[in-house]
C-alpha cells in the first residue's frame, strides 16, 4: 500500500507530505507526492508560485521546482506529475488526483487544507473531491506546526 499527497508546494501541502512520511516511516508504508499542472497555464502557475511575475511557462520548470520542494521536505518519497489541460477546473484536477490514489493504491491521501474546519462535503479546494473516494482513508492537514505524530514513534520503539 501506499500514502498518497497531492502536492502543489504550499506550506500545508508540504507540512501534509512531512506528516505522511512521519506516517510511513512508522507503518513501512511507500510515500507518493503528486502534482497535477495545467499545461502551458501561467497564471495558475503564478498564483501557486510556482513561476515568477512575468517569467513564461515552462513545463520542465514548474516540475522541476516541485521536485526540489518535494525533496528538500522528504528526500525519500517519490515524485510523480501529471498534466492536465491549460484551463481544468479544480473539479478536474481533483479527478485526477483521485484516479492516481488508485493507481497507486493509496491507502491513505494526505491532503494540506486551510479550509478542512468545514465539513469535508464543502471543502473549497481539491480536498472535497479527493476526500469523497472510499478507497482509501483521508489525513486532512490543517496546520503547518508539527503535531504530535512523533509520539507515534516512540510508543512503536516501546513494542
Amino acid at each position: 500500500m501506499t500514502f498518497v499527497v497531492p502536492f502543489d508546494g504550499s506550506d500545508l501541502a508540504e507540512a501534509a507530505l512531512a506528516r505522511a512520511v512521519t506516517f510511513g516511516s512508522v507503518l513501512d508504508e511507500h510515500v507518493v507526492s503528486v502534482s497535477v499542472i495545467p499545461s502551458r497555464n501561467a497564471s495558475y502557475a503564478r498564483e501557486r508560485g510556482w513561476l515568477d511575475p512575468g517569467e513564461p511557462f515552462e513545463r520542465e520548470a514548474v516540475v522541476a521546482a516541485l521536485h526540489e520542494d518535494v525533496a528538500e521536505t522528504a528526500p525519500n518519497a517519490e515524485f510523480r506529475y501529471e498534466t492536465v489541460g491549460r484551463h481544468a477546473t479544480p473539479g478536474r484536477i481533483a479527478s485526477r488526483l483521485r484516479e492516481i490514489a488508485r493507481e497507486e493504491d493509496a491507502s491513505m491521501v494526505f491532503v494540506g487544507s486551510e479550509n478542512a474546519g468545514r465539513l469535508v462535503s464543502t471543502l473549497s479546494s481539491v480536498g472535497e473531491t479527493v476526500a469523497t473516494d472510499d478507497a482509501y482513508d483521508v489525513v486532512i492537514v490543517r496546520h503547518t506546526d508539527p503535531s504530535t505524530v512523533g509520539g507515534l514513534s516512540d510508543r512503536d520503539e516501546r513494542r
